[in-house]
């Protein structure tokens, strides 16, 4: 049966693209951000949570010979990176749930872009300890991701702050609807706790490289 993430994803894959650009009010700097910490020499990047292939168009246009490995669980998602990446022959699509999944060995790079925040507490740490085993010695994994504020009244703020910030930027109620209506399945969690947990399965030099409000961008290397 498909979870209730996947039936999210699956129902808004064809407006999601044009959404995010309005509901990400730091769009630029997140994804500047996220491309930048993959090792300049990076020759297999595998992207988890893939959606409509957004950020792996990033990666691509900056790491324009490396594999790219995209997976997600939603197959109208992936249809949608499909079409984005056309027939790049170092590109490839999987669908297939990350959490129960294999994911391919020996990875320069591990990336995923507001994904990771549907999971459990305890499934973020399983799947952190996961990307970890995937990653050669020296791969790096950026997370970028949406967070929690470290107390509740800092989260209110976050989530107070983001709805102002949105309909300044233009979102239509219907665009900001979808996005609530998204947000039902997301277990968000503190900076401060996943870079404990990163920490935790054996990752060095984890931190947060760019925050702005309720989006931030984590980073660890296997060493």
């Amino acid at each position: 049966m498909p979870s209730p993430t996947q039936e999210i994803f699956d129902i808004t894959a064809s407006t999601y693209d044009a959404d995010r650009a309005k509901l990400i009010p730091c769009y630029d700097a997140f994804y500047r951000r996220t491309t930048d910490l993959i090792p300049a020499a990076a020759m297999r990047i595998l992207d988890l949570g893939a959606g409509t292939g957004l950020l792996a168009t990033f990666v691509r246009s900056w790491y324009p010979q490396a594999h790219i490995h995209l997976m997600d669980v939603s197959e109208p998602m992936l249809a949608c990176a499909r079409t984005r990446l056309g027939d790049d022959r170092n590109v490839t699509f999987e669908v297939a749930d990350y959490m129960t999944a294999a994911l391919p060995a020996e990875q320069d790079a591990i990336v995923s872009a507001l994904s990771i925040h549907h999971l459990t507490d305890p499934d973020k740490r399983a799947l952190f300890a996961k990307i970890f085993a995937a990653l050669r010695p020296g791969g790096v994994f950026v997370n970028a991701e949406q967070v929690a504020g470290p107390t509740p009244a800092l989260d209110a703020i976050y989530k107070s702050l983001w709805l102002q910030q949105v309909r300044e930027a233009g979102a239509t109620p219907q665009q900001i609807a979808d996005s609530l209506y998204r947000q039902q399945d997301d277990r968000c969690a503190s900076v401060e706790d996943q870079l404990d947990w990163m920490r935790d399965v054996g990752f060095s030099d984890a931190d947060c490289w760019f925050k702005d409000n309720r989006f931030a961008v984590l980073a660890g290397t296997r060493p």
